[in-house]
């Protein structure tokens, strides 16, 4: 990564988009889980639209006083098969995104003086856990049915949670009986992002899936890459979870990133942690998902890369081509020798 990508990482504000090419950008939003149960005794079914609306009618007023929050940015949906539920058992979940953060960049009142860095970053952090805490436990009462609500932030949103998961991962790697004699400390270097749209990676006016050549010079702005990989990401718009809610299947990928260094790997995870990414011209904002690789999939993959435009542009120009044997010309030599 140069210094410039570097020290601009480090210098980005909770309230700053992140610029990257293509006309996209990183955008900060806090999102929240939500998990609805019965705090009473009914069985009434679930009215998606009552509950939804309690529930904004609760986020916009006092206390919370989240006035700017869009009908959009909250998403209610009953489980399945809840008759099959016990009683305890969560009967509906959702997702609620908080977009304007317009207000950590000032200490207190209209003509406040403007916050350091590091103070819009505490004063996110303390936010956002009293914000957890006022949420978490609340009951809605819609005609007579009363419904308690529990709130988490997912793992890829907290950037310090998730290194952690890497750190304790590696630790207990480092300490495996499956590995007793090369005890040496391995630290992450690829990501994974889900659910992108494939159009937005794409060569503009010639393809709507994913291009290696525009994928790669997209995350280039977030470190110095060595390879990645993309792929349609059918499971995740199959997928009934609610936070997948809107992803249809066949019109988003999925890229692994794998960076030279683990320096870069970490900002990079910083960067893209907690934020959305939107596209200029476009009022769509993509919720991704972004996770660090664990099971080592460029160091598993059983296959041979076909050559890619990044491969072809970087080849010698003098009538000369890097010349790619695949493992079954390979072993057809071998046996021909043989």
């Amino acid at each position: 990564m140069s210094a410039a990508t570097a020290a601009a990482i480090a210098a980005l504000r909770p309230t700053e988009p992140f610029p990257l090419p293509s006309d996209l950008s990183l955008a900060r939003r806090l999102k929240l889980l939500l998990t609805f149960s019965r705090a009473d005794l009914s069985v009434s079914p679930v009215d998606e639209w009552q509950l939804k609306s309690a529930l904004l009618a609760f986020l916009r007023n006092p206390p919370l006083s989240l006035s700017l929050l869009q009908d959009s940015d909250l998403s209610v949906s009953r489980l399945p098969d809840l008759q099959k539920r016990r009683r305890e058992d969560p009967v509906a979940s959702g997702v609620l995104y908080v977009r304007d953060l317009s207000f950590l960049n000032r200490k207190g009142g209209d003509e406040a003086e403007a916050m350091t860095r590091e103070q819009e970053e505490e004063k996110y952090s303390q936010w956002r856990s009293s914000l957890v805490e006022k949420l978490a436990g609340i009951e809605l009462n819609l005609k007579g049915v009363v419904y308690q609500m529990s709130v988490e932030i997912p793992a890829s949103d907290d950037f310090k949670a998730m290194k952690k998961s890497w750190e304790d991962f590696y630790a207990s790697e480092l300490y495996s009986i499956r590995n007793p004699v090369r005890k040496i400390a391995k630290r992450p270097d690829t990501i994974l992002v889900r659910g992108v749209p494939s159009r937005w990676f794409a060569e503009t006016r010639i393809s709507s899936k994913a291009s290696t050549l525009v994928t790669h010079t997209i995350f280039s702005a977030l470190g110095k890459i060595r390879t990645l990989n993309i792929s349609n990401d059918d499971e995740l718009g199959a997928s009934k979870d609610e936070t997948n809610k809107g992803l249809i299947s066949g019109l988003n990928c999925k890229v692994w990133v794998q960076f030279e260094s683990y320096d870069d790997f970490h900002d990079a995870m910083k960067a893209l942690c907690g934020r959305s990414l939107e596209k200029e011209g476009s009022r769509l904002k993509v919720d991704y998902e972004v996770t660090w690789d664990s099971e080592g999939f460029f160091r598993n993959a059983q296959y041979e890369p076909a050559q890619t435009k990044l491969e072809e542009r970087d080849a010698p120009v003098h009538g000369r081509k890097k010349h790619y044997t695949s493992r079954i010309e390979s072993d057809h030599r071998k046996r021909f020798r043989d």
